[in-house]
């Protein structure tokens, strides 16, 4: 018997090792599963490709990898997504919808709330049914939709240039979405998906996502990782639990009306009035406003790298008999941190209430994960960073570790080798997010 087991063995370890060699030389297959991190402010997609074990971040026609969580709809019924939506802002504010992340899957809500809401946002929002819809209104008509429409239409523009950038039909994927979800917000993510053509196979917490961007699913000597994700329009912390390639949620706290939005309205604010009070320019045309806003948003970007910069602004006169309006001017970082120092002192608020409600310390947190664009501003890196006395996680991109662990949680549920370590979230029963600020 012996015998005949020998050359046996030996033709199954010939197959084995040919397959391994031919699989690692053939062309790796492409992704049949979609990443995707539907944002309240931005979105965007990735896949992981199987052999590289490298995840790609797809771009929209415009190159752009983040697109923003905006819909225009036009007097005919045409609908425009991203940054092509959003350029209609400032001329047609009622009719680009966006912020729908904050009013999916949420039921029996109040007229009390949807009217304080109101005050809010240019586009209508009605109470139906107990949930919030959208108004458009179309050439005298009133067209509504649901915030799992607004959801499909992002969702829907993601998938199709993801299928333009690898070449072919995708209709499945996975999603994240706030640690805090419940059911119902979940399950109206899920609808959205299929309202866009997409089966979403699962949901995936955006803390969990982002700390599997960081490899910690595959760490062996860590089991605190605390979360900061601190976007355009919100800051959430969330402390998470990791054994084994096993992720729990124990803890979360966050504001939900604070984020880069709220940098760039101070800023925007401390020029205006420095035109006023230095120069005797009064903004008032809209034109003026959207073109200091888009400047806030560069100086933003450059003080990032920079300690200070020099800003050049023209305003086109109003006036066929008058002349344009010159400025220049130096803005130092020293300055914006002041300008924002209530801002940036915030930051620590969830942080020590998630710690406070866990009954831990700073030293028991092993790992501090950045996640949103606003993590990159120095102040809040180096807040953060004293407070613990430890090097932070930012080798990933704040504003794409999210979906760059959403596309591995994909690569993961497709068997997409080399990936080999599992990594499973276990439900979180019973924990509610501590809001701070203002909520609805």
């Amino acid at each position: 018997m012996s015998e005949v087991l020998g050359p046996v063995a030996a033709i199954v370890l010939a197959i084995l090792v040919l397959g391994y060699f031919a699989q690692s030389r053939l062309p790796p297959p492409k992704p049949v599963i979609l990443g995707i991190d539907l944002g309240t402010t931005f979105s965007c997609a990735a896949v992981y490709y199987a052999v590289s074990g490298n995840v790609s971040v797809i771009e929209d026609e415009l190159g752009n990898k983040l697109v923003p969580s905006s819909v225009y709809f036009g007097n005919d019924g045409t609908q425009v997504v991203g940054y092509n939506a959003f350029k209609f802002q400032s001329e047609y504010p009622e009719h680009v919808i966006y912020d729908a992340k904050r009013f999916i899957g949420k039921k029996n809500l109040k007229a009390s709330t949807i009217e304080r809401q109101q005050g809010l946002y240019p586009f209508k929002i009605k109470l139906i049914d107990g949930h919030a819809e959208f108004g458009i209104n179309m050439k005298g008509n009133v067209t509504y939709y649901q915030p799992e429409d607004i959801g499909s239409f992002i969702l829907g523009k993601l998938k199709k240039s993801a299928e333009k950038a690898i070449g072919r039909r995708i209709n499945m994927a996975v999603v994240s979405v706030p640690a805090e979800f419940d059911s119902l917000q979940r399950n109206a993510t899920i609808e959205a998906g299929k309202r866009a053509g997409l089966t979403v196979l699962r949901v995936i917490n955006e803390p969990t996502a982002a700390a599997m961007a960081y490899g910690m699913h595959k760490k062996k000597d860590i089991s605190n990782v605390l979360v900061v994700d601190f976007g355009g329009g919100t800051l959430d912390v969330s402390l998470l639990s990791v054994q084994g390639g096993m992720f729990y949620t124990m803890a979360m706290a966050g504001n939900n009306r604070l984020g880069g939005q709220d940098v760039n309205q101070n800023l925007y604010d401390y020029i205006v009035k420095m035109l006023k009070e230095s120069h005797g320019f009064q903004v008032e045309d809209i034109s003026h406003q959207q073109q200091i806003r888009t400047e806030v948003e560069n100086i933003k970007i450059d003080l990032t790298y920079v300690d200070a910069v020099s800003v050049n602004m023209q305003f086109k006169s109003l006036s066929k008999s008058a002349s344009d309006f010159k400025i220049k001017f130096i803005l130092t970082r020293a300055t914006f941190e002041k300008i924002n120092q209530g801002i940036f002192e915030k930051v620590l608020v969830p942080i020590k209430r998630v710690l406070k409600e866990l009954e831990m310390n700073e030293n028991e947190v092993d790992e501090i994960v950045l996640v949103g664009g606003s993590t990159r501003i120095p102040k809040v890196r180096q807040i953060i960073r004293e407070y613990f006395h430890k090097e932070l996680n930012v080798g990933v991109d704040p504003e794409l570790a999210v979906v760059t662990g959403v596309a591995i949680q994909a690569g993961i549920l497709g068997g997409g080798w080399p990936l080999k370590v599992a990594a499973v979230e276990l439900p979180t029963r019973n924990i509610q997010k501590i809001e701070i600020g203002d909520a609805f």
